[in-house]
């Protein structure tokens, strides 16, 4: 399915040393920066005593018309977010995860969230994401009202010819 818009953002992921016998770091996204430099790479940003902030990956954050009552529902909360998904990485010299996808539909965060596989977290929308995200709703969102379905009675041609008693004998 193409996108009706899409902006580029980076996403900004932290590494986090934790005390675990099983676990080293602890990952999570942090930021998200609008109209990065795409590369292959991960980039060091920040350092500090147990962390390191990275330029992970860029990705194009698609929006769909189809969508709308999602962005309006994002729109509508305190902060407003983009959802990170993560990934475990795949190889064994890759990081512990990898940015997968960045959505501002809460909706489909949600699946990527129940389906258990991902890490899914959200980050502060930036002002600027946030006024083109909110100039698309106002472009393409229709509202459609609420119609209830009415019952239709089913049709049989041999109505009345159920079983009678045991084993359909009358």
């Amino acid at each position: 399915m193409n996108a009706d818009a899409s902006m580029s953002l980076g996403v900004i992921v932290e590494r986090r040393e934790v005390e675990n016998p099983w676990q080293d770091f602890a990952w999570r996204p942090i930021a998200v920066v609008p109209n990065a430099a795409r590369g292959g790479r991960w980039r060091e940003l920040q350092k500090g005593d147990d962390w390191v902030h990275f330029l992970a990956a860029t990705f194009d954050l698609e929006l769909f018309r189809g969508e709308t009552e999602g962005y309006m529902t994002n729109l509508s909360q305190d902060p407003p977010l983009i959802y990170v998904v993560l990934r475990e990485g795949e190889e064994a010299e890759d990081n512990d995860v990898e940015p997968f996808h960045v959505t501002a539909c809460p909706f489909e965060a949600m699946g990527y969230y129940e389906s258990g596989d991902e890490i899914v977290e959200g980050v502060p929308m930036p002002d600027n994401v946030m006024g083109w995200l909110r100039e698309f709703v106002d472009l393409y969102h229709v509202e459609t009202p609420f119609e209830k379905r009415k019952n239709k009675r089913h049709k049989d041609k041999q109505a009345g010819s159920r079983p009678r008693g045991r084993l359909g004998r009358g």
